[in-house]
């Protein structure tokens, strides 16, 4: 097993419908790992399915439903054989001005990201304790330096890698492994859709030039995979976003410097405006979340 540590392992991925998710099933199952692929957006599930080379399973759902997180644990376990790692990796964004965002969008970024994460590791901890297995929370470069109008995402975040840490802590004489995933802009529906909103697509211009970068999914996906066949406590993608770490306590400050400066020009030149969930993966959040009593 040494030559292969995933071959006929489950693995389970959230939010595998499109960019990170899907690039990291693809992945996972050339290094022979069945694969289990939850989310929103069913029939793309089952077209990223088809093109793996390993058993697979399609459960869709909300990733804040527990409920169906419950019955997806028993549906993957049943057909795949119990789970020896999860990836949490579902996630929206939105952007814009706190002061006039809608709470409700908000707090659906939050419910998904922070919420949907720790509802994926409480459906699924008691298999990773069966197979004393791995967690890999796919976390974020806002998790390590806030920026401004993007609240929402950089709160959850942030709230990730907390919960990741807590995790670690909590379930690690069970033997169960957690990881954090820290990514950096990657060519997703997400990033390309913010892109489109000139606010958002000024502030990442003026980020240094490594930082601004956008990364292949693939080779974010194919880092990722390694941190899952290594059960890695952290996984920097790219590699030098480490050094973001060490220099983290200087990053507020730097951040508020040129907010203050770029976004007086821009809100002088035109206002301030919210983006609603962005990306194909946001639209099909808001079609696809269950109905509320």
């Amino acid at each position: 097993m040494s030559g292969a540590p995933l071959r006929d392992r489950t693995v389970v991925i959230t939010g595998a419908a499109r960019g990170i998710g899907a690039a990291l099933a693809r992945d996972l199952a050339r290094r022979g790992a069945r694969i289990a692929l939850l989310g929103h957006e069913g029939p793309l599930l089952a077209a990223v399915a088809d093109g793996l080379p390993t058993a697979t399973r399609v459960c869709e759902l909300d990733i804040t439903d527990e409920a169906a997180l419950e019955r997806a644990a028993v549906e993957v376990g049943t057909h795949l054989g119990t789970p020896s790692a999860v990836v949490a990796n579902a996630g929206v964004a939105e952007g814009g001005p706190f002061v006039t965002s809608d709470p409700a969008v908000w707090r659906r970024v939050i419910d998904v990201n922070l919420t949907g994460s720790a509802a994926t590791a409480r459906a699924f901890l008691p298999d990773l304790m069966a197979t004393q297995g791995y967690y890999l929370q796919v976390a974020s470069l806002a998790s390590i330096g806030a920026a401004p109008m993007m609240s929402a995402y950089c709160a959850s975040k942030a709230g990730v890698e907390a919960f990741a840490h807590s995790l670690r802590a909590e379930v690690a004489h069970h033997g169960v492994a957690v990881g954090i995933g820290y990514v950096n802009w990657t060519d997703t529906d997400m990033i390309r859709d913010a892109d489109r909103h000139p606010v958002l697509r000024e502030l990442r211009g003026h980020m240094p030039p490594p930082a601004r970068r956008l990364y292949p999914a693939d080779r974010v996906a194919a880092r990722l995979a390694d941190g899952v066949e290594h059960r890695s406590t952290a996984v920097y993608v790219p590699r030098w976003l480490r050094l973001a770490q060490a220099a983290r306590a200087a990053l507020p400050p730097v951040v508020l410097r040129v907010s203050r400066r770029e976004l007086a020009r821009l809100e002088a030149e035109d206002p301030l405006r919210h983006t609603g969930l962005l990306g194909a993966g946001g639209a099909a959040d808001l079609t696809g979340r269950p109905t509320r009593p």
